[in-house]
């Protein structure tokens, strides 16, 4: 929407401001979960202005207004992705729980796989309600650390209504977790990696975050076969989980693949940090 510096234009109700200074009470703002603006003087312009002084400002002004959009450009086709996924899990937050409850033995058991100790750190990333964290706490005890790690405020909502005592939750993108390196011992993924747009990025970040020996598993509660079924597909040969694909990709992110489990009623790949 162009419009001149001294110009003032007012928001939808729904809207929210990211920036302000003293000089302009909207500087970035953001409609929804898909929309955003940047406020910045498109009239920089010099062929526009007459004023010489001026016109030389705008002059300078002009490759950096440019570089400035498509940045910002650049930053809300980035979160993109986190409006579609927030969008999707929002509206299933309130039924998840009850709709997949009958999973909760294999998560269990999944977790049993990992070969925590007690005291260690483990995360549950993309945790959704939690259903693995009380499994991960009970292999660290009470003197370890349990971290849920989830992207849709609404998951970790619903987590927090029924399992706040297994562990503390986080809203955080997977792929940048506000961790130190070194500092987890165990990382849980149910069904994540291959919803990702760049998997390789997520695990070298989870390689970073994972102390010397810790493991990484890669979980469904459904083979790859049963849940393309399901949705009425054959399998892809594209399927990032697929083993030709899944087996060369922790070798170049920090991983060594110690297991690889396809069966027909789960998927289970157990990875554990290249020495």
């Amino acid at each position: 929407m162009p419009h001149r510096d001294d110009d003032s234009f007012e928001l939808p109700a729904q809207a929210v401001v990211l920036a302000s200074d003293d000089r302009r009470a909207v500087q970035a703002f953001r409609i929804g979960g898909s929309a955003w603006g940047l406020r910045f003087p498109l009239e920089a312009d010099s062929a526009t202005v007459v004023d010489e002084e001026a016109r030389a400002t705008l002059t300078a002004l002009e490759p950096w207004r440019e570089c400035l959009l498509a940045r910002f450009t650049a930053l809300a086709a980035g979160r993109a992705e986190h409006t579609a996924t927030r969008a999707f899990f929002t509206r299933r937050a309130g039924a998840w729980e009850d709709r997949f409850a009958y999973q909760t033995p294999a998560y269990e058991a999944a977790v049993a796989r990992m070969g925590l100790g007690r005291g260690q750190t483990a995360l549950d990333l993309g945790c959704g309600t939690g259903r693995a964290m009380p499994a991960l706490r009970a292999r660290v005890g009470g003197e370890g650390t349990v971290l849920g790690v989830d992207v849709t405020d609404a998951m970790l909502a619903a987590a927090r209504t029924g399992r706040c005592d297994a562990g503390q939750l986080l809203l955080a993108d997977c792929t940048r977790l506000p961790l130190p390196s070194g500092s987890v011992h165990g990382i849980f993924a149910a069904g994540l990696l291959d919803h990702l747009p760049h998997p390789r990025t997520a695990l070298r970040e989870w390689a970073r975050v994972s102390a010397a020996e810790g493991t990484l598993l890669i979980f469904h509660p459904a083979g790859r076969a049963e849940r393309a079924a399901r949705h009425g597909r054959p399998l892809s040969p594209d399927d990032p989980l697929a083993e030709p694909n899944l087996r060369p990709a922790p070798a170049t992110t920090g991983w060594r693949l110690a297991v690889y489990d396809d069966a027909e009623q789960h998927f289970l790949a157990r990875a554990v940090v290249a020495g």
